[in-house]
């Protein structure tokens, strides 16, 4: 069995290469493991040497070294690959999805990561692409797509950009018309301030809107919320970030499905694991089981057993 380690060296404020090679090549050579080491140079490339690397019919473990959008993209190589099993060797901001474990911290050290459990959990899949997390349409998917367009700018922080790209985006309306569809049924129509749909429990750095959500069940859970206010947007999604939508006064909706539809009069920004797609039409399912995701021993991720990941 070979282990592949796909590095993304724009994932996070600096550069991890070297430290990851470091580690790979000390690790894997003390325990005498077949090893590579792959580097993308550009947006995209992670998914194509996995996909290139699955398409051997060889068995693979490959650890994605990024950021969540990396782990996107090695999810979205690997899927459908029964000879693969992938992971996160965390070196980016987020490091979302990991967060449904009981522990984050034993991703970080490589020898807990090959010391390992297996598992299956499904995906979503969205317009034919995959997301392992969260994917989400309206305000909040505006607001994180363009972050990456303040972070640009002299002189502004993460915290920066975020206020920036918040600012701007409730300038432009907290609210757009959108169709929703859940297994086939209308559940809402007109203005709507976002949509979320989780695998996941985690995303955007710390928005976890639907904590019991099981990554294994073979559902989606979805959330829908109504138009807001400047009055109330700050109160009410503060909850919706804190998992706490039952408390909103019936402003936010949650259901639970196996496939939807997201309907929007023009263009729309879709936020997939941190990653933009641009679509008037989404379109989604679950795909059960879809993949093999390995984690250190130990850990657990059932919702039942924690309600705070660490």
């Amino acid at each position: 069995m070979k282990h592949l380690f796909i590095i993304n060296p724009a994932a996070g404020k600096y550069d991890h290469t070297k430290e990851y090679a470091q580690t790979v090549e000390r690790v894997l050579r003390k325990y005498e493991l077949e090893y590579e080491i792959a580097l993308s140079t550009e947006p995209g490339d992670c998914e194509v040497i996995a996909r290139r690397a699955a398409e051997t019919g060889e068995e693979l473990r490959i650890y994605a070294c990024g950021g969540d959008g990396t782990l996107n993209e090695v999810v979205c190589g690997a899927a459908g690959f029964e000879n693969v099993a992938i992971t996160h060797f965390p070196g980016g901001s987020g490091n979302d999805f990991i967060k449904i474990f009981s522990e984050t911290e034993p991703f970080h050290h490589l020898e807990r990561l090959l010391d390992c459990e297996e598992t299956r959990v499904d995906l979503i899949r969205c317009n034919g692409r995959y997301s392992v997390n969260i994917l989400s349409m309206g305000l909040d998917a505006r607001v994180g797509t363009e972050i990456a367009k303040y972070k640009r700018l002299p002189l502004v922080s993460g915290s920066g950009a975020y206020a920036m790209s918040l600012v701007v985006n409730l300038m432009k309306g907290l609210s757009q018309p959108m169709t929703v569809v859940l297994d086939g049924k209308t559940v809402a129509r007109g203005q709507q301030t976002l949509v979320c749909v989780c695998n996941g429990r985690w995303y955007g750095g710390g928005y976890n809107p639907v904590p019991t959500a099981e990554p294994d069940d073979g559902l989606l859970d979805v959330l829908v919320v109504d138009k807001l206010s400047l009055a109330n947007v700050s109160s009410l999604l503060k909850k919706y970030q804190q998992g706490r939508w039952q408390e909103c006064g019936g402003k936010i909706h949650h259901f639970r499905c196996r496939s939807a539809e997201i309907l929007c009069e023009k263009e729309s920004v879709v936020n997939v694991d941190g990653e933009a797609l641009y679509t008037k039409r989404a379109e989604i399912a679950v795909v059960p089981k879809a993949l093999r995701f390995f984690y250190p021993k130990g850990l657990t991720f059932s919702a039942e057993k924690f309600t705070v990941a660490t």
